[in-house]
């Protein structure tokens, strides 16, 4: 891998971690529709370690608070009916499915899974996922003719049930495609939470499956076309450029629908399948140095 191409996929990485348009999915398409070697799982994995640090800068405050209820309620009886430390607990066990079947599915991840059919299935049918779950929200926000708007869900009010429905959600986007916040954010939408407290927690949720992710894969990333140094490096601009979206998505999604992305994912998805079809691009395109 090139000094170039790990820039443009960790410019890549860190525009799309967090906008539910699925990251791993991007990258995978832009090695080829570029005509570069497939980066592979364990290059996403680590790159994945730089936008998850950005998540710890964004949300440190939220993070320092949950960490130290939840180390507190240990052994402090009284605090385990904090919300923080209960959120603490919540993010441990949201993080089961992923972790479960992240390693069950390993070859299946670094192989069929990136099978760019596969990759514009996903990209479609989560796409109308999202969607049915954005005009749910909106119609309980604004109400209509003949009904008044409902209140909807906000993490207070987070259980056990939701944390690993919640979780089940993530594990989805072990599948190219799905997107990791898409999949959750849908979820909690359908679930009856609000857009905010959905982004939220899936922010969290995903801190210790990334983060646990890219220390598995360490090990793996000098092998192959993917060098260190270029991994590194995409790791950082991934960092920076996820930082500034971050920023701008928590705000975008007060007041924004879903919908842009909505579109976005179905019109990439019918493109993908066009040009497979067409023999523009070959399911497996770049998979055989990857």
């Amino acid at each position: 891998m090139s000094w170039f191409e790990s820039f443009v996929l960790g410019l890549v990485q860190g525009l799309t971690e967090f906008l539910p348009i699925s990251s791993s999915a991007h990258l995978r398409l832009t090695a080829a529709f570029a005509g570069w070697h497939d980066p592979g799982a364990a290059f996403t994995a680590i790159t994945q370690i730089g936008t998850e640090a950005a998540v710890l800068i964004y949300f440190r405050k939220d993070i320092v608070r949950i960490v130290s209820a939840w180390f507190r309620s240990l052994v402090d009886r009284s605090m385990r009916g904090d919300h923080d430390a209960q959120m603490g607990w919540l993010v441990i066990v949201g993080s089961i499915p992923i972790g479960v079947l992240g390693v069950t599915l390993k070859d299946q991840i670094e192989g069929p899974f990136r099978d760019l059919r596969l990759i514009a299935t996903t990209l479609i049918v989560m796409g109308i996922v999202l969607g049915i779950a954005d005009r749910l929200a909106a119609r309980d926000e604004v109400g209509g003719k003949h009904r008044a708007g409902r209140e909807r869900k906000t993490l207070r009010e987070l259980g056990v049930k939701d944390g690993l429905i919640f979780g089940v959600c993530q594990a989805m986007a072990l599948i190219p495609g799905v997107s990791r916040s898409g999949a959750t954010i849908s979820g909690g939408l359908l679930m009856g939470y609000t857009r905010e407290a959905a982004a939220r927690y899936s922010f969290l949720l995903a801190i210790p499956a990334v983060l646990a992710s890219g220390v598995f894969e360490l090990k793996d990333a000098g092998e192959g076309h993917v060098s260190w140094g270029p991994t590194i490096f995409a790791t950082i601009i991934a960092f920076g450029v996820g930082y500034a979206v971050i920023a701008w998505f928590m705000k975008f999604i007060t007041t924004k629908s879903f919908m842009p992305f909505v579109i976005y994912r179905v019109l990439l998805g019918l493109v993908l399948f066009a040009l497979v079809a067409a023999g523009v691009l070959s399911p497996h395109a770049g998979e055989s140095a990857g």
